[in-house]
């Protein structure tokens, strides 16, 4: 029997879906439904007709409850004195001279924040038992309350989780029990403050995508995956359970699928620029996928693993306006898929997708395949009205456009790179997503980037990352460790400890646990220092051995991410990590042989296009024609069903052996 593996990725403008049988890929592409992301998502595969089949689903549905407010009244149960952790935060500034500036509100409002007496100290002893008559009472206000998620984050649970495992055993008791989280088995980890958001963000976007994957497990069958932000896929009710892992699902799988594409190609060393309709995402991959368990969504701290991604709001559909001070500016809002870009017919403001189209870089019949025609005239007279605005002609207004979502995705390569060690000229970019292809090679141009690589359906890429992305499931623990206190024997009991119960809870939900690999990781400071490095477990036999071998890889690390490394201080161990995975079959890709360098037979015609040296003749070319071998020169445009490829002038093209195009700017 085949085994098919249907990848979908629910984007703010398109749904991608992505189709694995007997290893061959196959793409579909539809509108976005933003009212109810589950009607593409069946619409889609309805129109596809796959038969039996396994789904692997990149959800922005927790990311929407949580950007929008969307999500369920939530209570915050913590012990008492402690219930304004959410206000009190970090005392940081996000901009710092910004006399004016609004901090996100707590999702867990103060009538609906409690706190009971009870008290674990610093090494996990119970100093204060939690009662039964403050248990009662609390179940009352609850019910009293009607909230739809409770959130429970005592102080040390992650070192004694009695009191929340008894408090959850209550709460679960209420006829009509609400979404329940307990923080000792979302992060047990140290820092309150973050601990208590993450776990408040579970709660608060947990009915919703509880709601929804029911919905769509359905329609769907049990077969189901959620896609998680750490790269990795889990069943549906595991990702139900814990929806705030599923916070960047959409944007891990086009990581996923850019590193596999890159490695295949012999480009291990990448920057994936995921350019979609709403906003640009971008992760640089020294030879692996870089994870953080520090990141901020809409101003709440989660600190679940995610692969390292930044955001910017620089999409297709971004919109472009005068401000104020009579700038052009573009983003970050977006026209999203409904009403979409102007020239999708529904729309009145302009977007980057406009001003492509503005400029010939986009073919008004030819996008999605034929399947929608762009109104080019409604662009161009919108544009021509902005112009005014500004003092320009349509193409210089149009082409500033650019200029400016260039601009804004070129700070955001910088930000994770040269902020953060790594010189962008070793690294090759790979643009995906409906309009990444359409401004790499600008961008790269401007960062000193050597090569482009454009896989052969970068519109789809996010789903076929999302297909092919390997079951994982990540485990952390606390353990505050330092001197004599490192040694092997500790170590590999708490990791033992953490296999174990991964196991376990793998097999209850039908995984083979047995099968599955487990890589061990820790994070290592300075004494004293505030905040962690998270590298490698090493492989030693004696505990001085293992020290030497943590403090030289942590020396490493830091001397890579801030540039200077003190090897005269010692290194305490604050956290263990273990990430369990079960490989998924990869696609064979077929290996074609490389042919002639003449692209004849894929030419299709000659159009004017915009670049910044004018309007110039420009070869269009019909993508699925290529072969391996062929060779391009710009100005060109290559067509496919799910993207538009600009090649500049002064830019070249070869096809590879996998169907990638490879561009390089001409020596």
């Amino acid at each position: 029997m085949t085994q098919t593996i249907v990848g979908i990725d629910v984007g703010g403008t398109f749904t991608d879906i992505a189709i694995l049988k007997d290893g061959v890929l196959s793409v579909h592409k539809l509108p976005s439904t933003p009212a109810d992301p589950s009607q593409g998502v069946r619409q889609g595969i309805a129109e596809i007709d796959v038969g039996p089949a396994d789904y692997v689903h990149g959800s922005t549905v927790a990311t929407n409850a949580l950007l929008e407010g969307k999500g369920g009244r939530t209570a915050l149960v913590t012990t008492l004195g402690f219930e304004d952790v959410l206000e009190i935060g970090r005392q940081s500034r996000s901009d710092l001279y910004d006399l004016n500036l609004d901090r996100a509100p707590a999702l867990a409002p103060w009538e609906l924040r409690f706190g009971l007496p009870e008290r674990v100290d610093y090494s996990g002893e119970i100093l204060e038992d939690l009662q039964d008559d403050a248990i009662a009472t609390l179940l009352t206000l609850i019910q009293e309350a009607g909230v739809d998620g409770v959130a429970v984050s005592f102080l040390f649970s992650f070192l004694n989780s009695l009191h929340e495992e008894k408090l959850l055993a209550a709460l679960r008791q209420l006829p009509s029990p609400p979404f329940i989280s307990i923080s000792s088995q979302v992060i047990p980890e140290f820092r309150e403050y973050e601990r208590t958001s993450t776990v408040v963000v579970n709660s608060y976007v947990g009915p919703v995508m509880a709601r929804y994957l029911g919905e769509l497990e359905q329609s769907l069958g049990s077969g189901l995956r959620i896609m998680q932000s750490s790269g990795g896929s889990i069943t549906a009710r595991m990702a139900a359970e814990q929806p705030v892992r599923t916070i960047l699902s959409g944007p891990a799988g086009g990581v996923v699928g850019a590193f596999y594409t890159g490695q295949q190609a012999g480009h291990p060393d990448i920057i994936t620029l995921d350019m979609g309709g709403t906003s640009t995402d971008v992760s640089l991959c020294p030879g692996r996928i870089k994870e953080t368990t520090s990141a901020t969504l809409g101003g709440y701290p989660i600190s679940v693993p995610m692969i390292e991604i930044h955001t910017v709001g620089a999409g297709g559909g971004s919109i472009a306006r005068v401000d104020t001070g009579g700038a052009l500016v573009v983003g970050p809002e977006s026209a999203g898929a409904d009403p979409g870009p102007a020239c999708y017919g529904r729309g009145y403001r302009i977007t980057v997708t406009d001003a492509n189209l503005a400029l010939g870089r986009l073919r008004p019949a030819q996008f999605l395949g034929g399947r929608l025609t762009l109104d080019r005239e409604r662009s161009v007279r919108l544009i021509e009205e902005l112009a005014l605005e500004v003092g320009a002609t349509t193409e210089e207004t149009a082409m500033g456009i650019i200029r400016v979502v260039n601009a804004n995705m070129e700070r955001a390569i910088r930000t994770i790179s040269l902020e953060r060690g790594y010189d962008p000229r070793l690294f090759t970019l790979v643009p995906f997503g409906g309009a990444g292809p359409m401004h790499s090679c600008e961008l790269a141009q401007e960062l000193g980037i050597p090569r482009v690589l454009i896989p052969t359906h970068p519109g789809i890429l996010s789903a076929l990352g999302v297909a092919i992305a390997d079951i994982v499931k990540d485990y952390s623990r606390t353990v505050m460790l330092r001197g004599e206190d490192v040694n092997q024997v500790r170590l590999d009991e708490e990791f033992h400890g953490m296999e174990n119960q991964a196991r376990s809870e793998l097999r209850s939900e039908g995984l083979p646990g047995d099968q599955m690999t487990s890589r061990r990781y820790v994070d290592a400071r300075y004494v004293g220092q505030s905040f962690e490095l998270t590298i490698d477990y090493p492989s030693a036999t004696r505990r001085t051995d293992l020290q030497r071998a943590i403090s030289n890889s942590f020396y490493r690390a830091h001397l890579q991410r801030f540039g200077y490394a003190n090897r005269n201080e010692a290194v305490e161990i604050v956290n263990l990590r273990l990430k369990l995975e079960l490989a998924v079959e990869k696609p064979s890709i077929q290996v074609r042989e490389v042919g002639h360098d003449d692209a004849a037979q894929a030419r299709i015609g000659e159009e004017p296009v915009v670049f910044k040296q004018g309007a110039l003749p420009t070869t269009l070319y019909d993508r699925d024609l290529l072969q391996p071998g062929n060779r391009i020169s710009g100005p060109a445009l290559l067509l496919q069903l799910d993207t538009t490829i600009v090649v500049p002038p002064g830019w070249n093209g070869t096809v590879d052996s996998f169907g990638n195009l490879i561009l390089e700017p001409q020596q």
